[in-house]
């Protein structure tokens, strides 16, 4: 039995169970995958009894991917370099390893919407967030030479990501910087990414975006939010002629990476495209 699951705080919104859970009778694979919400004084506890319960693995998601990591016995380069943690992997000697899918993930799904990233790498990405999964993005975007700026309503968030990814990216690539400079950092943005999770549901009237400030065609959105499926970032920016784009692929593209590490078998992607949109 391959047991693996999904632990954050919280996590009955996720679209993770279907998907994996399609993953595995595709392929074939005695599997199930749980939902694990752990309250935040227990993180600790939960990620060492990953051991005692048998399982294979887990997904990590917010607010966790950085918490985890004390916990675990190794990380991978990329997990390191990142400073955050998506993916757990039990090994056999019962060590924990901690990985980072959510870049490659992001990148995957970027490189199959046609032209997308083809016109990011000639301009500008703003990040907007500076948590674990704005971690992933800015490392995927600043190794593949696009100019990235992070934006935090906390500079000093914005500060240290920049400082602890600057030594795996090339020199000025990446850039931090206060919220109240998105008005004119906008202005030269090809690609705008929402690392927050404002806008999800329940609270989907909300965005990250300052309803003064218009997009302009040229414009990229992609929003890692994805429930609801067009949030109201997205609405604004399609309105406005923009292309716009929800977290679904990213989602399905780390899935299909963690479900491999876990299982050892090429990811069954078609059914997990197919579960994972399923109304």
């Amino acid at each position: 039995m391959h047991l693996t699951g999904l632990i954050g705080w919280p996590v009955g919104h996720s679209r993770s169970p279907a998907m994996h859970q399609a993953a595995f009778r595709a392929a074939g694979v005695d599997g199930v995958y749980v939902l694990l919400p752990v309250h935040p004084d227990d993180v600790g506890e939960a990620v060492r009894g990953l051991r005692a319960l048998g399982f294979r693995g887990v997904n990590v998601t917010v607010p966790y991917k950085q918490t985890v990591m004390p916990f675990l016995d190794d990380l991978t380069p990329e997990a390191q370099a990142i400073g955050a943690v998506n993916t757990i992997v039990v090994r056999e000697n019962r060590t924990l390893l901690g990985h980072n899918t959510d870049a490659a993930g992001f990148l995957i799904d970027l490189e199959s919407k046609i032209g997308v990233l083809d016109a990011v790498k000639t301009g500008e990405a703003l990040i907007l967030g500076a948590g674990g999964s704005a971690r992933a993005v800015t490392y995927a975007l600043a190794r593949s030479g696009v100019p990235t700026r992070v934006l935090a309503r906390r500079p000093e968030q914005a500060q240290a990501l920049a400082q602890a990814l600057r030594p795996h990216t090339r020199a000025g690539m990446i850039h931090p910087h206060a919220w109240t400079h998105l008005p004119e950092l906008a202005a030269n943005a090809t690609l705008i990414v929402n690392c927050t999770p404002v806008g999800m549901t329940p609270h989907s009237d909300a965005s990250p975006w300052p309803e003064n400030l218009s997009f302009r065609p040229e414009h990229i959105i992609y929003d890692l939010v994805y429930n609801p499926p067009q949030t109201r970032l997205m609405s604004r920016a399609l309105a406005a002629g923009s292309r716009a784009f929800n977290g679904l692929g990213m989602l399905i593209h780390q899935g299909a990476l963690a479900w491999e590490l876990w299982t050892g078998l090429p990811a069954p992607i078609e059914a997990m495209q197919e579960a994972i949109v399923a109304p």
